[in-house]
């Protein structure tokens, strides 16, 4: 099967969020595993040094309103030997930012448009489409609007999958998600959990009415982690590499990383946040519970940036609490792997969660996750007190402070039991949250957009 992936952002290339990570590991998968696979995305200015690398180029027209606008595309090897299209032009992707442009909605219909015409200039035709959040959602109408007037475009079946429902678009009256969900063959969502609370007011987004319409066409798949990327035996970022079975090796990287933040040694566990400082994650009712972490004699490190005023209040508590707490306001992938790698904890007290990456590399890591019962946190963490063989960390349902607190007082617990304490991080490391499953299930995803369409695939 041929299948073209189309995203904003594609690790190494670009990198804001979860869908780079998705953009570079999926694909790889499907190559794997015997697909023609390619990406197109953007080249932004991060990924400069790789267009400029790249031997295979050409030029391709893209008409416009107010006339055709040639664009140079660089083709650049992947992860995993995946060829990746950078669409090159200064005007609109020349830019420091991914997102978060005042332009940003012409940028990205531009580059749909861009997609369509290489869709129907290259030798190379997919079956499938897939489509990820809004920047790339205007192609399922496009598929579908010009479809009629090109045998090329007819053959072509999309696939659009929803990152995070709440970002649809800079502007309230363009909003091109309601679209692609109702113009794209199928629709997926990255978590089974998450595709079923979409369908409720709580967590649709105004959507619900419309996701209700595609019934069975609406799918929840869980994303996956490159498990050759975060692996702690062969981590370069880690003060002592380990796997499961040295993990004692792993106990090293946790004084490493209160040298590296100026913390005291303290009897209590450790526990680690790797997230944007925004009001989804939930870092406001950590805050709040702060009280009851220095009471369990525990520390907390938080990487990240996002909100202003949750970093003021994060940097008042650190010095208000120096033996404590510390924040690195920034994005920081090596610090990242370190504090996933000597928290004892990790914290996902999310609002809501599509899927969440961040609880399952800290299970990979061997870091005990505490999260909030929602979209793919359900769906990934196995609480103690309901599955106490298999366990892998704690759940709590209330969106609160107190909620939270009660949870992180049963990992503490758990954690003065040093045999249950390493049967919770040996479950969590056991785990296969690799794209191999999931890879599958969007196969079958593919081959029903195919049969959507009137195709026959080639199972």
């Amino acid at each position: 099967m041929k299948v073209l992936f189309a995203a904003a952002e594609v690790d190494p290339f670009a990198k804001v969020g979860g869908l780079a990570d998705v953009a570079a590991a999926l694909p790889q998968r499907l190559l794997e595993i015997g697909h023609d696979v390619r990406v197109v995305t953007p080249s932004h200015r991060s990924s400069s040094a790789a267009f400029s690398a790249a031997t295979r180029r050409r030029i391709l027209p893209v008409p416009l309103p107010e006339g055709a606008r040639n664009v140079e595309i660089a083709t650049a090897e992947g992860t995993g030997g995946v060829p990746v299209d950078l669409v090159h032009d200064p005007h609109y992707f020349d830019r420091a930012s991914v997102y978060g442009e005042p332009d940003d909605l012409m940028r990205y219909q531009f580059f749909c448009r861009v997609v369509v015409e290489m869709l129907k200039a290259d030798g190379w035709t997919p079956d499938i489409l897939h489509l990820n959040d809004w920047h790339t959602a205007p192609l399922a109408f496009a598929l579908r609007n010009l479809a009629w007037g090109n045998p090329v475009l007819r053959g072509v079946a999309s696939v659009f999958t929803i990152h995070n429902l709440r970002y649809r678009g800079p502007d309230e009256y363009n909003d091109f998600l309601g679209q692609a969900i109702y113009y794209s063959d199928m629709v997926t969502t990255v978590s089974p959990s998450y595709a079923r609370e979409i369908l409720t007011p709580a967590y649709g987004e105004g959507f619900e009415p419309l996701l209700g319409l595609r019934g069975e066409s609406l799918r929840g798949i869980l994303n996956g982690v490159n498990y050759d990327v975060f692996n702690p035996r062969t981590d370069t970022h880690l003060h002592t590499t380990y796997d499961l079975s040295f993990l004692s090796d792993r106990q090293a990287n946790k004084p490493a990383l209160r040298a590296e933040f100026g913390l005291p040694v303290t009897d209590g566990p450790l526990a680690g946040m790797v997230t944007r400082l925004a009001e989804q994650k939930g870092v406001d009712i950590v805050l709040q519970a702060l009280p009851d972490i220095v009471a369990a004699d525990a520390q907390l490190v938080v990487l990240g940036d996002g909100d202003e005023w949750l970093k003021r209040e994060l940097t008042l508590l650190q010095d208000q609490h120096p033996h404590h707490v510390r924040l690195a306001p920034r994005f920081d992938e090596g610090l990242a792997r370190r504090i996933y790698a000597a928290s004892d904890v990790f914290l996902m007290p999310s609002r809501y969660e599509p899927c969440g990456l961040g609880q399952i590399i800290a299970m990979r890591y061997g870091s005990v996750p505490i999260g909030r019962r929602t979209g793919g946190l359900s769906d990934t963490i196995f609480d103690l007190e309901e599955h106490p063989e298999s366990a892998t960390g704690f759940l709590f349902d209330e969106f609160s402070s107190f909620a939270f607190a009660g949870a992180f007082e049963r990992a503490v617990l758990a954690f003065r039991d040093p045999t249950l304490w390493r049967r919770l991080q040996a479950n969590g490391m056991s785990r296969d949250f690799s794209w191999r499953a999931s890879a599958t299930h969007y196969v079958e995803t593919y081959n029903a957009a195919l049969r959507a369409r009137g195709i026959v695939p080639l199972e």
